[in-house]
């Protein structure tokens, strides 16, 4: 269950006025939240459409900030009989090399030639964050896998400008077996996927870790990877002015309530729920005077650890801020640096006067 610092906070900031403090991080906050359900495609799958709903996920938002409800449900999509005991794998599309063993086939030259190429001439809005790595993307803001038939950025970058919150992608050759491994086929003959993963955030190549892994006596290896992440202002929230960008994150004098933190994909939205549930508790619970704590401004940026993104981070405020305020770039916990990157402000219109 994921901790609620601001929730906690709440009964006591109905009836006292916000601490003016320095508006550092919270590591309580980051660390007892629930981590995603998935950081990456699962090693036998071909297809996972994205499934990440705005809507559903500022709804859970609000719950969270004012319940401490957990609303992650897993997904299944694993296509039936597909993993049965040495069944027929979905074809592979992608060339392999004439010697069939994991070693020959990160050192199939054709796939290092085709991921040079693309990652020199990226599609138009994007920019190559890594390339020809023997590494996919492992982070917390996955949000989808498709299986192509070549290797096509343009293909990858149109499935991901058709995801709400896909901020890059990872296009990679994948050398999988032709039989779901058993007792009975431990190490069935291999051939190549070309996997295109979508994610809710950029995707530094500090993001490409997961160098395949084994199923049975079979090694999945991963070759020619190649990043691209996309400069996109997150989406305007109904009821806020915005989103205006920042350099860091707010770090104000005065008008701070809290904050919240939500593993996943960077998604403003959120903490526009949070915003929302913020107010209306207080509204629920004024002081002796009739006054309470209006979120009227939130601070919305993407949290990420030693330059792997981790999820959207929220600072509410009783006011509006402006970019000369937000100079919070990171901080460091012991030998972690957690930075700040795509820091933007959203503003209530109009403004609630937090008075009943």
């Amino acid at each position: 269950m994921r901790s609620v610092c601001l929730v906690a906070a709440l009964a006591g900031l109905a009836y006292a006025a916000p601490s003016p403090a320095p508006q550092f991080m919270n590591f309580d906050e980051i660390d007892s939240a629930d981590p995603p359900v998935a950081t990456g495609p699962a090693i036998e799958a071909v297809s996972q459409p994205v499934s990440y709903s705005e809507p559903a996920a500022k709804e859970a938002a609000a719950q969270d900030t004012t319940l401490d409800l957990s609303s992650s449900t897993k997904r299944d999509l694993t296509k039936r009989g597909v993993n049965d005991p040495c069944s027929q794998q979905p074809d592979g599309y992608g060339p392999k090399p004439a010697t069939d063993s994991p070693e020959a086939f990160l050192a199939y030259q054709p796939f290092a030639d085709t991921a040079n190429a693309a990652a020199a001439n990226p599609p138009q809005g994007y920019t190559t964050s890594f390339q020809n790595l023997q590494a996919s993307v492992s982070a917390n803001t996955y949000l989808g896998l498709y299986t192509l038939q070549k290797y096509d950025t343009i293909k990858c970058q149109q499935l991901c400008d058709a995801a709400n919150l896909c901020t890059g992608f990872n296009l990679y050759y994948e050398r999988d077996p032709t039989l779901a491994p058993a007792d009975a086929c431990l190490n069935p003959a291999a051939f190549t996927n070309i996997k295109c993963t979508l994610w809710g955030s950029p995707i530094p190549k500090e993001t490409a870790t997961n160098q395949g892994q084994y199923r049975r006596d079979f090694h999945v290896v991963i070759a020619g990877s190649d990043g691209f992440t996309k400069d996109n202002p997150p989406s305007a929230q109904a009821g806020f002015d915005g989103p205006t960008e920042f350099g860091g994150a707010i770090n104000a004098p005065g008008n701070y309530i809290g904050q919240k933190y939500f593993p996943g994909p960077y998604d403003a939205g959120q903490c526009a729920g949070a915003c929302q549930a913020n107010t209306a508790y207080d509204h629920r619970h004024p002081r002796s005077d009739g006054s309470y704590d209006a979120c009227n401004f939130f601070n919305a940026y993407l949290l990420s650890k030693n330059n792997i993104p981790q999820g959207t981070y929220c600072g509410l405020y009783t006011k509006a801020w402006g970019k000369e305020y937000s100079t919070n770039y990171g901080q460091y916990r012991g030998s972690d640096y957690y930075s700040v990157s795509s820091s933007y402000g959203y503003t209530l219109n109009p403004q609630d006067p937090g008075h009943i």
